[in-house]
């Protein structure tokens, strides 16, 4: 158990035996009239956000969650199924993947988070490569300053196609490298 006060942004916490995850953490007071905590959480399970506000003497019990290596393997209306290296298979529900979704390309290898023995979503890994499928040609003579223009890129759903604000000089076909926390566009990778 820890204080309010001890959790960080990131922490997994029970409440009202639901697990929760921190979001954002807001911190009212003084060490005179004692300090109160307002979280963003977001419920592990439904994905339901909540915005909460605590004492700092408020104690929780901090849930470590399991995490296993597995590879995207195809889809089955509504669920997206995972295998592992021995071959089990983990089904999770389109909205526990959240932002994943437009990421998803068959045999991609990322991380299954498991509470109570069921998986409930997948991480991504911080950067990953992926093919420009459809980008505008570049317009001659927009070239000052730093333009940008959309780019679609290739996943396994084409209903979740990302679009991803590129340079001018990407086109059509070309790798380019993402971070997938805030899905930005970080270089072009030749080979």
């Amino acid at each position: 158990m820890k204080f309010a006060k001890e959790i960080r942004v990131g922490n997994i916490i029970m409440v009202d035996s639901k697990p929760m995850i921190v979001l954002r953490s807001d911190v009212n007071g003084s060490s005179r009239t004692g300090f109160t905590y307002k979280w963003k959480m977001k419920n592990l399970l439904t994905n339901s956000p909540q915005e909460n506000v605590f004492r700092g003497d408020d104690k929780f019990e901090v849930v470590v969650l399991d995490k296993k290596e597995v590879t995207y393997s195809y889809f089955a209306d509504p669920l997206y199924v995972f295998m592992d290296s021995e071959y089990n298979q983990y089904e999770i529900e389109g909205e526990n993947l959240g932002d994943a979704l437009g990421y998803l390309k068959d045999g991609m290898t990322c991380e299954a988070v498991f509470y109570d023995g069921k998986a409930i979503s997948v991480e991504l890994p911080t950067t990953i490569v992926r093919q420009v499928i459809y980008s505008e040609p570049a317009v001659k003579g927009n070239t000052s300053g730093n333009v940008l223009k959309e780019a679609k890129i290739e996943n396994a759903i084409e209903a979740n196609q990302i679009v991803v604000m590129v340079p001018l000089f990407v086109s059509q076909d070309d790798q380019i490298e993402i971070d997938t926390r805030t899905n930005e566009y970080k270089k072009v990778v030749r080979n």
